[in-house]
């Protein structure tokens, strides 16, 4: 019998790239599942779905991330990034299913000026940081078993993303000015959902363990915007004035987190592959972008 795997959020850019890569993992039943068939904020939706399809593993691709929003709208973060969490984990300690869970740099936002650690004290200071590390805590004490990964500045060809704003802005204007003074490292989503893919592949094919906890992950390198704008205009073929700029020139209602490159030493201790560096995968992102394969997908 194929083992069953239950992906929320189907339409967002993660859950977009999780259905491209699914075709190469056709030993599994997949159930791509949007918010419409699986409403986080629906305790009846969240509950029916599951005890109808009764999943061996659960990939939750879904969350509330208008970070700048969720400042006026902090019960519905709170219930999409957190409250939900509470629904999953109960059905997955009942029928040890499996959860892989995504979070983010927004939970660290401490002053620790040196790759972030899983084991470092957290202290958000926006409503989505506090909703995500919020869900991460519901999660883990319902059912220790989860696996966490916390990502950060995440882009594809898909959906509303840095990346594709940069290249429409890059048609659009001649000049523009990008933040420098956050630091960070970008990760693509096709390197992210092929980890999450080794982990599983891994457990069912070769019977490893499956890892629970919190793990760091995103692209190898260390940038800031403005470096990153820079390299997806270049490697677009773009050619934009770039002026870098601090914070404090685009003032936003959710404070972002000045330094929030990961340490990703943990969990290159799980993965049968090197992580990528940044460049290298904003390389094959454009590259997927010009191809054929987007149109397909």
């Amino acid at each position: 019998m194929k083992k069953k795997i239950l992906l929320s959020g189907a339409n967002g850019q993660l859950g977009k790239t999780f259905r491209a890569l699914s075709g190469n993992y056709n030993q599994w039943e997949w159930y791509f599942l949007t918010k419409k068939d699986f409403n986080l904020k629906s305790e009846d939706s969240v509950r029916t779905t599951l005890n109808n399809i009764k999943p061996d593993i659960i990939i939750n691709c879904g969350a509330y991330t208008a970070v700048d929003q969720a400042e006026s709208e902090h019960q519905k973060a709170m219930l999409i990034n957190a409250k939900s969490l509470g629904w999953i984990a109960d059905y997955a300690e009942k029928y040890n299913t499996k959860v892989i869970h995504f979070s983010t740099d927004y939970v660290y936002h401490n002053q620790c000026n040196r790759p972030l650690l899983e084991t470092d004290v957290c202290t958000p200071l926006s409503v989505y940081g506090k909703s995500k590390l919020e869900g991460e805590q519901l999660l883990l004490s319902i059912h220790p078993t989860s696996l966490i990964l916390r990502t950060s500045w995440v882009y594809s060809p898909y959906g509303k993303n840095f990346f594709l704003t940069m290249q429409k802005l890059g048609e659009e204007r001649d000049e523009l000015k990008v933040v420098n003074d956050q630091i960070g490292s970008p990760t693509y989503t096709f390197d992210l959902a092929e980890s999450c893919l080794n982990i599983i592949n891994s457990h069912f094919k070769k019977g490893k363990e499956f890892p629970s906890g919190i793990y760091n992950y995103s692209n190898e390198g260390c940038c800031s915007w403005y470096d990153f704008a820079h390299a997806i205009l270049e490697l677009s073929g773009k050619k934009v004035h770039l002026t870098p700029v601090s914070s404090s020139e685009f003032p936003a209602k959710a404070p972002r987190p000045a330094f929030s490159l990961m340490s990703k030493k943990k969990i290159r201790s799980l993965l049968n592959q090197p992580i990528p560096h940044w460049r290298d995968s904003l390389k094959n992102c454009i590259n997927r972008q010009s191809s054929k394969l987007i149109r397909e997908e």
